[in-house]
C-alpha cells in the first residue's frame, strides 16, 4: 500500500468504516505477525497478540494524526504489547494445582500442552532455530525489539528510529551492534 492509499484508507478507518480497518490488518498482519512470533517464540501468543493488535486498532486509531508515520506508530503499539505481555508472563506466573481432578475424572496435569512453542517442526524449521530464538533472549529488550522490527516487521531504520523516538544513527549502530552479538552468541558453545 503507497503513502497516498495509506492516509486515504487511515482517514476512512477513523471515520469508522470497517472495510478500511480490514484493509489496514490485511496490508499489516503478516509483519505484525512475524515480529510477534519472534519476539515471544509462541504461536499461540503471536495469535493472541495479533487480535489484542486489531482490537486495539481499532479503539486507538482515531488517536493517530497524520504527522508522523503510521508504521513507526503501529509497530510501537506492537513493541509496547510484546513488552507487557513478557512483563505480565515473568512477574505473575499462573498458579494452579496439577493434581485436582478436572470434570472428566482425570488430572489437570494430564490435559495440559506440552511445554515449548506450538508451532510444528516445518513452520519452526522456516521461521529459526531454537540457537536463534536463545540468542535473541540474551539480547537487552531495546535492541532485541530494534532487529525484530527490522527483519522480522521489515520497518527501515527512519520508521525503526521514529518507533523508538532516537536518532537515525542511534538506530542503526544498535542494529549493527545486536547483529554482531547475535552471531557471537549463536558460535559460542
Amino acid at each position: 500500500m503507497d503513502e497516498q492509499q495509506l492516509r486515504h484508507t487511515v482517514h476512512r478507518a477513523q471515520a469508522g468504516e470497517a472495510d478500511a480497518y480490514e484493509a489496514l490488518l490485511n496490508a499489516y498482519s503478516k509483519r505484525l505477525y512475524g515480529y510477534f512470533i519472534r519476539s515471544t517464540g509462541r504461536h499461540h501468543d503471536a495469535e493472541d497478540l495479533l487480535s489484542e493488535m486489531m482490537l486495539k486498532l481499532v479503539r486507538t486509531l482515531k488517536n493517530y494524526d497524520h504527522r508522523g508515520r503510521f508504521e513507526p506508530w503501529l509497530f510501537r503499539i506492537a513493541a509496547n504489547m510484546v513488552r507487557d505481555r513478557i512483563r505480565r508472563r515473568t512477574t505473575r506466573p499462573r498458579a494452579m494445582s496439577l493434581s485436582a481432578a478436572d470434570d472428566g475424572g482425570g488430572s489437570m496435569g494430564s490435559s495440559l500442552p506440552a511445554e515449548g512453542p506450538q508451532v510444528d517442526a516445518a513452520m519452526m524449521a522456516a521461521e529459526a532455530s531454537g540457537d536463534l530464538q536463545s540468542a535473541l533472549a540474551k539480547l537487552d529488550e531495546q535492541t532485541r525489539q530494534m532487529i525484530l522490527l527490522r527483519h522480522f516487521g521489515e520497518m527501515s531504520f527512519k520508521d525503526i528510529a521514529a518507533a523508538f523516538d532516537c536518532p537515525l544513527g542511534t538506530a542503526l549502530a544498535k542494529v549493527h551492534r545486536g547483529i554482531k552479538q547475535l552471531r557471537r552468541l549463536m558460535v559460542e558453545p
